[in-house]
């Protein structure tokens, strides 16, 4: 009996039986074709018919496109935890690698987690495997278990989700909403709209396209992501309106959500894009002012 008991505790297995579930950041659905149109109308379709909305879409550099979506579903379970409108939408990117398009989306049960959200997601995960497929999930890391993404920081001393930046505060929320607009459609600090969901409560959640020096997607991604399987899913950036209140997650929390196993110095590492936090502040802060 002890000695069942040894294996069971260096395997992991818990006393149900089961070890923890490990989750990777981004789902390979499939990785085929070589037409990026084609790819691209035949993603849109099937996640319009799966249930899902199409609220945004752009392409942040030469051989990417992200698609963002919504559903009813999400909108509720962002609704129910306070910084939850981070995870009201999923990410669906169709990236050319080589000869291949590989279509890959955000992991909805990763995503819930880390942002701390009430609901799994795991219906969400269900209705995005049926609607674009399901090869492997992937993500510079061996996986975090729940436990570990809901208290997850890169480093000592990094941010956790808690700890946003506040880029400021306005005097009802349809003002800081109005504010933001104007700025993006004018594209202050090389910013631009991608999307925009509206949820119960005084809360909004914008997607940004980063365009302006070490804060620029194009650079961040040509820095840091060069797996063979592309994280193209990180991207955009986002902010939360919350009753006037303007947050972002902190980009050295952001990243590493995304890169959790990235290396901190090196080629294609952090130190590679350690002008990035201030950068990616500085044009986040110019569409509150």
């Amino acid at each position: 009996m002890r000695i069942v008991i040894l294996l069971m505790l260096l395997s992991g297995i818990s006393q149900y039986g089961y070890a923890a579930k490990k989750l990777k950041p981004f789902v390979l659905a499939s990785s085929h074709g070589t037409d990026m149109n084609m790819v691209s109308t035949q993603t849109r379709k099937a996640l319009k018919n799966a249930g899902f909305s199409i609220v945004g879409e752009y392409s942040p550099y030469s051989g990417a496109r992200i698609i963002i979506v919504t559903s009813p579903y999400l909108k509720k379970a962002a609704e129910k935890s306070k910084m939850g409108g981070f995870g009201a939408v999923q990410r669906v990117s169709i990236t050319r690698v080589g000869r291949k398009i590989q279509v890959a989306y955000t992991n909805p049960e990763y995503m819930a987690n880390v942002y701390r959200m009430q609901d799994s997601l795991s219906v969400v995960a269900k209705k995005l495997e049926r609607a674009l497929g399901r090869r492997m999930e992937f993500g510079r890391t061996a996986g975090l278990t729940a436990a570990q993404l809901r208290k997850y920081h890169y480093k000592v001393f990094m941010p956790y989700f808690d700890e946003p930046y506040k880029l400021g505060k306005f005097r009802d929320h349809h003002q800081a909403v109005q504010k933001i607009e104007q700025n993006l459609a004018r594209r202050v600090g090389g910013t631009s709209k991608v999307y925009r969901v509206d949820l119960t409560g005084n809360k909004t959640v914008i997607g940004i396209g980063l365009t302006k020096k070490c804060g620029a997607d194009r650079f961040i991604m040509k820095s840091i992501d060069t797996d063979k399987l592309r994280s193209t899913p990180h991207l955009p950036y986002e902010i939360l309106v919350s009753n006037g209140q303007v947050l972002a997650l902190h980009p050295k929390f952001r990243i590493a959500q995304s890169f959790p196993g990235l290396g901190m110095i090196g080629s294609n590492s952090f130190f590679s894009i350690r002008c990035a936090p201030d950068d990616i502040k500085t044009s986040l802060l110019k569409i509150v002012n």
